[in-house]
């Protein structure tokens, strides 16, 4: 299939995905469709927006967040209706699931949401001679991400130079 088409299913699955998530007061993080070891798998990961963050401890303190059942019944009617349009044309594995305890940050929004969290990163050039980084968020102020490292020390990240960047599990 050509790259155009491939592009085209993706777009018509994020739209009935999205449609599915809207109604249950969710959305979509990410979407992925990719061929493995046992066929096709296609993974809708989900998101809530608004969940609070209690205690700036991200796993277990966010509350109000993608539950199982949540999960459970966005499958069964995105798996549905994704038959019964025949988007797919061909067997494939459907998974649903949470963003994650330890789900990547995307853009502004996610650092002000995630303030108190502990996160890593990896930096396209270095900050204070670091590349990859590991703190507490802190926010954000302007276009820089607020980091405080062990000994409490905050860094401005440029928002333009992370990478990457994910929570780490606190227990």
């Amino acid at each position: 299939m050509d790259t155009a088409a491939e592009t085209s299913r993706l777009e018509t699955i994020r739209a009935i995905a999205g449609r599915v998530a809207r109604s249950r007061g969710l959305e979509i993080f990410d979407i992925q469709f990719r061929r493995e070891g046992q066929g096709w798998v296609l993974r809708i990961y989900l998101d809530k927006p608004g969940a609070a963050v209690v205690a700036g401890r991200a796993g277990s303190a966010i509350t109000e967040g993608v539950t199982i059942d949540d999960c459970r019944d966005v499958s069964h009617e995105v798996g549905t209706l994704l038959d019964v349009e025949d988007t797919i044309g061909h067997r494939y594995t459907l998974e649903v699931s949470s963003a994650g305890l330890d789900r990547p940050l995307r853009g502004a929004d996610d650092y002000r949401r995630f303030a108190g969290c502990l996160a890593k990163m990896v930096l396209l050039e270095a900050v204070n001679g670091q590349t990859h980084l590991s703190g507490r968020l802190q926010g954000l102020e302007g276009d820089e991400v607020l980091v405080a490292d062990v000994k409490g020390r905050v860094q401005r990240i440029p928002l333009g130079l992370i990478v990457r960047a994910r929570l780490e599990v606190e227990f």
